[in-house]
C-alpha cells in the first residue's frame, strides 16, 4: 500500500499533469508521467523483493525460571540482489511476557544479514508461544509500504519456582548414597556390572577372564544391579482444594510440586507425576517441570476420584507424597486409605488463602481443618507439613526438620 509519502507524490505527478495540459508543455508532461510512475515502481520493486527476505528467531533459553530474562534474537537475511531500506520488525508477545517487541533494521545489503535482539522478563510460568513475525517493508524512497508475515513461532517455557530442600547427612535418603540402595542378584552370568577380588570358595565359573589378563589377579564377576527407588507425586489440581489458576495457593502447590521432585530426582527416585485429571506418569527432571509449567486447576469435585487415578502405581515400597489443601472432614479419611496402600507417605497441605486475610471465625475453621488433618494423618503414618501461601517452603521443612522417609525398590 502507498506512503503518506507516496500519495503526495502521485497528487503532484497529477497536479504537474494539470499544469502541462494547460500550458502545453511537453517537459511538463514528462515530468508528470514521472511522478505518477515512481509510486507504481516503487510497489513493484517492494512486492518483488519481499519474497526475498527470510528470518530467524533465536532464543537463549528454551526454559527459564520466573524472574530470570530471556534473550531473544531476530537475524534477518536479504536475498534480493539489491539492498532494502529501513525494516520494521515486530515480534508477537504472549501478554504475560511483555508487550510486542517492535526492533528497527537499517537497510540490509544484498546477500547480506542484520540482528536485533530484544528482552523479556518471565515472571508468570507457563507455557508460552512467541510469533508469529510481521516485518513492514517500504521502497528506499519510502514510497510504498507493505506487511509480510512470517509465520515463524518457538515455543518458553517457564517452569515453576523451584525451592532447594536438602534432605541432610542424617536424612533417610543416605549420605552420598542416595536412593539406589536395593540391589537385585542374577541367577544367570550374561551380565554383571562389578568385580570384587576372587576368595577361596567362590565359583571358578564366574572368573571374569579379560580382567585377569590385564591385572594379572583373580577377579569376580558380581553379578547385581541397582533398582531405583519409586515415588508418586500427586498435585490436587481440583479447585474447590488449591482455587483456580494464577491463586496464590494453586501456584504454592505448584512450586512446592517442583521443589520436592526435584529434590526426589536429585537422591535417585523414578519419579511418577499425577494430577486430579492426569494418571501418574513417569517423569524426568525436566519434563517434570516442563509438565507443572503448564498445568492448571480441574473441574474434578471428589477427591476419592482424583486419588483413583494414582492408585495403580501404588505399592508398599513407593513413596508417596501428596500436595493438597487442609481437607474437611470427610476427605481426610479418603486421603489416608489412599496412602495405606503405599510406603513413606507425605502430606503438604497449604492453605489455598492466607489465614491472616479472613475474617476471625472463617480464620479459626480452615486453621482447625488443618490441625485437624494433621492430627489424623500423623496417627495413620503421614508426615504432615502445612504451608501458608505466601510461606517459603524451604523455611517451614528446615523449621521442621522434615526428612522424607525412603522407600526402596
Amino acid at each position: 500500500m502507498p506512503s503518506g509519502r507516496g500519495v503526495l507524490v502521485a497528487a503532484a505527478g497529477l497536479g504537474v499533469w494539470l499544469a502541462a495540459r494547460i500550458a502545453g508543455s511537453p517537459t511538463l508532461h514528462i515530468v508528470a508521467v514521472g511522478l505518477v510512475t515512481l509510486p507504481i515502481a516503487a510497489a513493484v520493486f517492494t512486492r518483488w523483493t519481499r519474497h526475498r527476505l527470510r528470518i530467524v528467531r533465536r532464543l537463549s533459553d528454551q526454559r527459564v525460571g520466573p524472574g530470570q530474562r530471556l534473550t531473544v534474537e531476530l537475524e534477518v537475511e536479504n536475498q534480493a540482489p539489491t539492498s532494502t531500506s529501513f525494516l520494521l520488525v515486530e515480534d508477537r508477545v504472549p501478554p504475560a511476557l511483555g508487550r510486542p517487541a517492535r526492533l528497527v533494521m537499517t537497510g540490509v545489503l544484498s546477500h547480506a544479514r542484520a540482528r536485533a535482539s530484544y528482552t523479556l522478563l518471565a515472571q508468570t510460568r507457563g507455557r508460552y508461544v512467541l510469533g508469529p513475525l510481521t516485518l513492514d517493508l517500504s521502497d528506499p524512497f519510502a514510497l510504498t509500504k507493505v506487511r509480510v508475515e512470517f509465520d515463524e513461532r518457538d515455543e518458553v517455557v517457564v517452569a515453576p519456582e523451584v525451592e532447594e530442600l536438602v534432605g541432610g547427612p542424617e536424612s533417610p535418603f543416605g549420605a552420598a548414597s542416595g536412593f539406589s540402595l536395593a540391589k537385585q542378584l542374577f541367577r544367570s552370568g550374561d551380565e554383571f556390572y562389578t568385580m570384587r577380588p576372587y576368595q577361596e570358595g567362590d565359583d571358578l565359573r564366574r572368573i571374569h577372564w579379560r580382567s585377569v589378563a590385564r591385572s594379572g589377579e583373580l577377579m569376580i564377576r558380581q553379578e547385581e544391579s541397582t533398582r531405583r527407588s519409586k515415588a508418586v507425586l500427586f498435585l490436587d489440581t481440583r479447585q474447590a482444594a488449591l482455587g483456580t489458576t494464577r491463586s496464590p495457593g494453586f501456584e504454592r502447590g505448584v512450586s512446592a510440586a517442583a521443589s520436592i521432585g526435584r529434590l526426589l530426582s536429585q537422591y535417585g527416585f523414578a519419579i511418577r507425576l499425577g494430577t486430579a485429571t492426569l494418571p501418574a506418569s513417569l517423569v524426568s527432571d525436566d519434563s517434570l517441570l516442563d509438565t507443572l509449567a503448564g498445568v492448571s486447576h480441574d473441574g474434578v469435585k471428589a477427591l476419592s476420584a482424583a486419588l483413583g487415578r494414582v492408585r495403580s502405581s501404588a505399592s508398599p515400597d513407593t513413596t508417596f507424597v501428596a500436595i493438597t489443601a487442609p481437607p474437611p472432614p470427610e476427605e481426610i479419611a479418603t486421603l489416608a486409605r489412599a496412602g495405606a496402600v503405599f510406603g513413606p507417605k507425605l502430606a503438604i497441605l497449604i492453605y489455598p488463602v492466607d489465614p491472616g486475610s479472613l475474617p476471625t471465625d472463617r480464620q479459626a475453621q480452615l486453621e482447625g481443618r488443618a490441625s485437624s488433618a494433621r492430627l489424623s494423618l500423623s496417627r495413620s503414618g503421614w508426615d504432615v507439613l502445612v504451608l501458608e501461601p505466601s510461606a517459603r517452603l524451604r523455611e517451614v521443612w528446615q523449621r521442621n526438620r522434615m526428612m522424607l522417609p525412603v522407600g526402596s525398590a
